[in-house]
C-alpha cells in the first residue's frame, strides 16, 4: 500500500544537495553545511550566483545585525517603570515580543540556508549582543546584586 500520496522525496546527489524542479528552473537545497558565497539567503536571488561576493558580505552583515538586535531587544528597558498605564505597557511589551520573535525566526531561516558563514555570523551577533547587553561585563556591582527586573521581556525559551 502506498502511503506517500504520490509525493516522492527529491533525490540526493553525491554532494549533499537536493534538487527540485519548478518549471524550467532547478532549485538546489543543501542538506549539509557548506562554505561559499553562492547561497540563497532569506530571499530568492539575494546573495546568489549572479550578484557576487559584495552581496554575500552584505548578507552576512545583515544576519549579524539581526542576531545582535534580538539580544538588544531581549535585554532592553524601553518601558519606564512606575507611572505607565498597565494596558499601554502590556501592548508595548507584546509588540516588543512579536518583533523579537520575528527577528529570531529570520535569523533561524537564514541559518537554514546551511551556509557556514551565515551560521558563524548569527552566532557572533548573538554572542556580541549578549556580551554587551546581557552579561556582567558592563554592569555595576549594584546592578548585579539587585533583584530588580533587568529587561522588559522574559528570557526566550523553547
Amino acid at each position: 500500500m502506498n502511503h506517500d500520496h504520490g509525493m516522492a522525496a527529491p533525490p540526493l546527489s553525491m554532494n549533499g544537495t537536493s534538487g527540485m524542479h519548478y518549471g524550467k528552473k532547478m532549485m538546489m537545497m543543501h542538506m549539509t553545511f557548506f562554505w561559499g558565497k553562492d547561497a540563497e539567503i532569506l530571499f530568492s536571488g539575494w546573495s546568489g550566483r549572479r550578484l557576487g561576493g559584495g552581496m554575500y558580505a552584505l548578507a552576512l552583515i545583515f544576519i549579524f545585525f539581526l542576531a545582535f538586535l534580538v539580544e538588544w531587544i531581549s535585554h532592553s528597558r524601553l518601558i519606564k517603570p512606575g507611572g505607565a498605564n498597565n494596558v499601554w505597557a502590556g501592548v508595548v511589551q507584546s509588540l516588543l515580543h512579536a518583533v523579537r520573535v520575528g527577528l529570531a525566526y529570520l535569523v533561524m531561516l537564514a541559518v537554514m540556508s546551511f551556509n557556514g558563514g551565515v551560521f558563524l555570523m548569527a552566532i557572533a551577533g548573538h554572542m556580541l549582543g549578549f556580551l554587551l547587553f546581557g552579561s556582567r561585563v558592563f554592569k555595576r556591582n549594584m546592578d548585579i546584586l539587585s533583584s530588580e527586573k533587568t529587561s522588559d521581556l522574559p528570557p526566550m525559551s523553547c
